[in-house]
């Protein structure tokens, strides 16, 4: 599979478009056989009382995979954040990822993910290589159900 992350830099700004895989529900035996052992980033979300779903945790990953790292955030028994782990134990969680191959820009979009869903927190270190950084979401639409 190839990378899901595009990027155009004009000077020193990079526009980075990322095509979202679809939103599917985290259960344990569908991410061991639908997510790929490769590198990237996701999403994860809980659906509250009103049905709607809220982020509740974004990350990169480098090593081990994202199928490694999706099992253990959305396994109630490995988590060790009290806050994720009420989450996980009383809502449904949903995912999505996508695939890059690129540490740089994986550091870059959650640089741009925290500045923008977590203004005033500090936020993970990016690149350096780039003025500004902009990050496009092509998202599918549908919740994939299994």
């Amino acid at each position: 599979m190839s990378d899901q992350i595009s990027k155009q830099v004009d000077r020193d700004v990079a526009v980075y478009t990322i095509r979202w895989s679809a939103l599917r529900k985290a259960e344990k035996y569908d991410i061991i056989k639908t997510v790929p052992s490769m590198s990237g980033i996701f999403e994860l979300y809980f659906q509250d009382e009103k049905k709607k779903l809220n982020l509740f945790l974004f990350s990169k990953v480098w090593y081990g995979g994202l199928k490694h790292q999706l099992r253990k955030f959305t396994d109630v028994e490995l988590e060790k954040d009290e806050k994720r782990r009420y989450i996980l134990d009383h809502f449904d969680c949903y995912y999505r990822y996508a695939l890059t191959n690129s540490y740089n820009d994986m550091c870059d979009i959650l640089y741009f993910f925290s500045r923008t869903y977590l203004p005033g927190s500090p936020a993970p270190a990016h690149s350096g290589r780039y003025a500004d950084i902009i990050v496009h979401e092509v998202s599918k639409d549908k919740l994939v159900t299994i």
